[in-house]
């Protein structure tokens, strides 16, 4: 197995050279890199999805290269260095896990997390919600929201509470379709989404994982439709409903098939 530290060492010399001697990594920014990085991610996002071992290794260096990035940038303007950054995470790790680094005792993941939000409000957070990025994907933001307020007891008892809450926003939505008010109709909809998305979490589910499979499922059965109206000498377009709904029940069983 290759020597973390060796390697890491050898990933900041070469960004040093880099970042002396080749135009474009010179010409950089923290501005410019912002892009790239979220490209990244979410890169690393797909690989995980399709547990390709090797992409995520290949991605994971990426990010890693960013973070180096980033660094030497901080130093070059005096702001901190990669050395400030581990030591800041390490820190934090030992600051947030007193039940390792401590003598708090604790019973579960639970307990965990609910002393996770405390010592975080007790170094100046002035809300629990602090850390949600405004910028995160809305499914995502909802999880992490409600695992906020999970943190400190605003939580429903069990899933049929939640699944009742679903229930009953469906049926404020039904009402305001009625009403035919687009401003509320968009309002209930979100509570819709927002109570299956707790729901979700009761049922120990990512929903954002769960939409993503979905979308990518639909996706290859929509090019297998488009494959079968192709092989017949027809194009999507020209097809009317029934035709497209048969062809879209036959991939469906296709894929059923052992």
């Amino acid at each position: 197995m290759t020597n973390a530290g060796e390697a890491f060492e050898r990933l900041v010399s070469i960004m040093d050279d880099l970042r002396e001697k080749c135009p474009w990594d010179r010409k950089q920014t923290i501005h410019t890199l912002r892009s790239m990085t979220i490209e990244e991610t979410y890169e690393l996002a797909d690989a995980i999805l399709h547990e390709d071992w090797q992409n995520i290794k290949e991605e994971l260096g990426d990010l890693l290269l960013h973070i180096t990035f980033y660094a030497k940038i901080a130093t070059e303007q005096h702001q901190f260095t990669l050395g400030d950054v581990a030591n800041d995470i390490c820190e934090k790790l030992i600051k947030r896990h007193p039940h390792i680094y401590g003598d708090v005792k604790v019973e579960n993941e639970e307990d965990v997390k609910r002393n996770w939000e405390a010592i975080k409000m007790k170094e100046g957070k002035k809300s629990v919600m602090t850390g949600v990025p405004v910028s995160l994907p809305s499914v995502v933001k909802a999880t992490r929201i409600q695992e906020k307020a999970k943190q400190v007891g605003f939580e429903w008892d069990n899933k049929e509470e939640v699944w009742k809450k679903v229930e009953e926003e469906i049926s404020e939505l039904k009402e305001a379709i009625t009403e035919n008010d687009t401003a509320h109709i968009e309002e209930e909809f979100g509570d819709v989404l927002f109570s299956l998305v707790n729901y979700a979490r009761f049922l120990q589910i990512d929903a954002e994982t769960a939409l993503e499979k979905v979308n990518r499922k639909f996706l290859q059965r929509f090019g297998k439709m488009e494959a079968h109206a192709a092989s017949k000498g027809k194009n999507l377009t020209e097809m009317s409903l029934e035709e497209m709904d048969a062809i879209w029940n036959l991939v469906k069983l296709e894929n059923k098939t052992p």
